[in-house]
């Protein structure tokens, strides 16, 4: 081996566009982060809405008591939202988005290594994929491909939901709260997901 073979060869440069790439991935990750404290901030809100305890809410954040106190502190000041009801039967596309995902969800639970809507709830969790219209539509399309090609696999009650929320997205009502998209949406999800792991 010659010594100028034994050294390493690095590039001088990266391209722009392997810069692009790399900076495009990191924005990702941050912009996550800061939407999940966003969420967070909410949610603090909602339970606080629910009449429940600052000690409470901190145990289920992960948050320091003081810091809760002062999320509390600031949404008492603020104007209180209204009551957020909890009935799956609501028919605003946060809501409607939030019970797909939480159906889509359980299907690339049920079917792990075959779901078409894996990688989409996937991307989901990531920050990777959003709730554009477009991405909604994909996810819908990769649902209802699901129940057909898994229809023996799975409980009844998954297409009836899918046909509820599917009827729901083509026609959606406007908001029935002040809250915002992402509490709403997060709220159906647990609910819908929840709903459904009662009825298998």
């Amino acid at each position: 081996m010659t010594g100028e073979e034994g050294v390493r060869r690095i590039p001088e440069s990266l391209t722009e566009e392997q810069a692009g790439r790399m900076l495009a991935e990191m924005n990702e990750v941050i912009r996550a982060g800061e939407e999940m404290r966003k969420l967070r901030t909410e949610m603090i809100k909602v339970f606080a809405g629910f009449g429940w305890t600052q000690d409470k809410i901190a145990q289920l954040t992960d948050m320091s008591q003081p810091a809760v106190s002062k999320q509390v502190a600031k949404y008492k000041a603020e104007e209180p939202l209204p009551p957020i009801g909890l009935s799956l039967d609501q028919g605003d596309a946060p809501w409607l988005e939030g019970r797909l995902w939480g159906l889509a969800e359980e299907i690339a639970a049920a079917c792990p290594d075959t779901a078409r809507c894996a990688r989409h709830v996937d991307a989901v969790a990531r920050g990777k994929k959003r709730f554009t219209p477009r991405d909604v539509d994909e996810l819908r399309r990769l649902v209802e491909e699901d129940l057909r090609l898994h229809r023996e696999e799975l409980p009844g009650g998954y297409r009836e939901a899918y046909d509820a929320i599917s009827r729901g997205l083509d026609v959606p009502s406007g908001a029935t709260t002040d809250a915002p998209a992402s509490v709403r949406r997060t709220l159906a999800h647990r609910i819908q997901r929840d709903r459904l792991g009662d009825d298998v």
